[in-house]
């Protein structure tokens, strides 16, 4: 600090009001300094200090004589010390190891900075939670048609090192990394919440939305974080989907937080000084080819997820159908499942339910009703124009008193004309070429 002492000629004051100020901002200054707790509160207490210098200035240009003299001593002594704070201030930010004026030596900058990190990392930790599934979706693999290749190499990886952890030693060692990929609507999601159901161990789902941040830096803190919370709460299974989004392939377009982001999952997936043991990564996806080399190579299955064959087409319509009433025989499962080549178990799904509804339609559309006896008691279902019936809507009954007609083989068919297939078999080429060269079938 280089305080120029201004000369002026002394004047006969009463500056016992100046002295007050001065002294009760050099001891709030000294008392901020010495107990703050963080650099913003030890420069609110250096600011005091420069404010009582300011004001000690004024004062000293009152006096005269010997006064005068023994104020600019004690000026150029508290000046000397702000000089000194205000170094050890400079050292602080730049997180050195500093001795203050009190000889206390410490570095406080750094333990603010630990502290800082502590808190940012339960705030993480804090968002995170929301990933973790706490309620089992109680999805079994036996509610899921097919797949057989796959529901094996997941019970493999997930279910067998969490029961017969000593199974598991020497070569033998359990899998870190599964990637599910395949056309949408295929069931990579379903057999996810079957693992989570099943496994007993901690389940994570997230996706990138729960990963990437705005702000620099913070989406990489977030993936340490979750591999970290992993680690702590092993055995468990960490359950990213749709992961093209975030770990695509690296290339000269691609910008710097994309490539931090890649390069912070692939450390924490197979770095250094990391115990993956009972930490599994499963990862699903419709564009594997979209993915970056390095991180295709962490999850060492690969496995393919198809469109359902034919059998496993007639279980899921069986399936659907287990809470609704219907006329079908298994002849008629057997056709529709047929009827429904290419379609994936989302198609089929949005199939079943659009033909479901055509008994809804029939009581909206219905001009006529008839009584039928329902378990002892009578109701009123719609029927043809050309049947014999009472002249009805169906607004003007209760729903206590309609009897809703089953689900029958007709609806389906309405129902078929009507649905379109979402994979088209240029999508499946590619899929099957990458099968080839990259994965194994599910």
């Amino acid at each position: 600090m280089n305080v120029k002492m201004p000369y002026t000629k002394p004047l006969n004051q009463d500056n016992s009001k100046l002295q007050s100020e001065v002294i009760s901002l050099f001891k709030s200054g000294d008392l901020k300094w010495n107990t703050g707790q963080n650099v913003q509160e030890k420069k609110e207490g250096l600011n005091y200090i420069i404010q009582g210098l300011r004001k000690m200035e004024l004062w000293i240009e009152r006096e005269y004589d010997e006064k005068k003299k023994q104020l600019q001593l004690q000026y150029y002594s508290r000046r000397e010390e702000a000089s000194k704070r205000l170094d050890t201030l400079e050292k602080y930010e730049k997180g050195e190891v500093v001795q203050d004026s009190n000889g206390n030596a410490g570095n406080h900058q750094q333990q603010q900075k630990k502290q800082g990190d502590k808190d940012q990392k339960s705030e993480f930790s804090n968002a995170l939670s929301e990933a973790i599934v706490k309620d089992k979706p109680n999805v079994k693999w036996t509610d899921i048609a097919g797949l057989e290749g796959a529901k094996s190499a997941l019970q493999e990886a997930v279910l067998l090192p969490i029961k017969f952890p000593d199974f598991f030693e020497g070569a033998r060692t359990p899998w870190k990394g599964i990637l599910m990929y395949g056309p949408p609507g295929t069931g990579k999601t379903f057999l996810a919440k079957a693992c989570a159901t099943e496994a007993e161990g901690t389940f994570f789902s997230v996706s990138s939305a729960d990963l990437i941040s705005k702000y620099v830096g913070e989406s990489e803190k977030l993936i340490k974080t979750l591999f970290s919370m992993a680690r702590e709460q092993k055995p468990s299974i960490i359950f990213i989907d749709e992961i093209d989004s975030m770990c695509g392939a690296r290339g000269e377009g691609q910008n710097d937080s994309s490539r931090r982001v890649i390069t912070e999952f692939l450390v924490q997936m197979q770095g250094v000084g990391h115990d993956d043991k009972g930490v599994l990564v499963l990862g699903a996806t419709n564009l594997p080819w979209a993915l970056d080399t390095a991180i295709r190579r962490r999850f060492e299955k690969r496995i393919y997820i198809p469109l359902p064959d034919v059998k496993a087409r007639e279980f899921m319509i069986q399936n659907s159908l287990k809470k609704n009433k219907t006329t079908l025989t298994q002849e008629q499962f057997e056709d529709l499942a047929i009827k429904t080549e290419e379609y994936s178990g989302s198609d089929i799904s949005v199939f079943v339910r659009d033909a479901v509804y055509e008994p809804v339609r029939k009581l909206q559309s219905a001009k006529k009703f008839k009584q039928i006896s329902v378990d002892g008691q009578l109701k009123w279902t719609p029927v043809a124009d050309n049947e014999e019936g009472t002249p009805k809507s169906f607004m003007e009954l209760n729903q206590g008193d309609i009897a809703i007609p089953d689900v029958c083989y007709n609806d389906f068919l309405l129902a078929l004309k009507k649905s379109k297939k979402s994979v088209s078999k240029d999508q499946l080429g590619e899929f099957e070429r990458w099968t080839k060269e990259f994965g194994q079938e599910g």
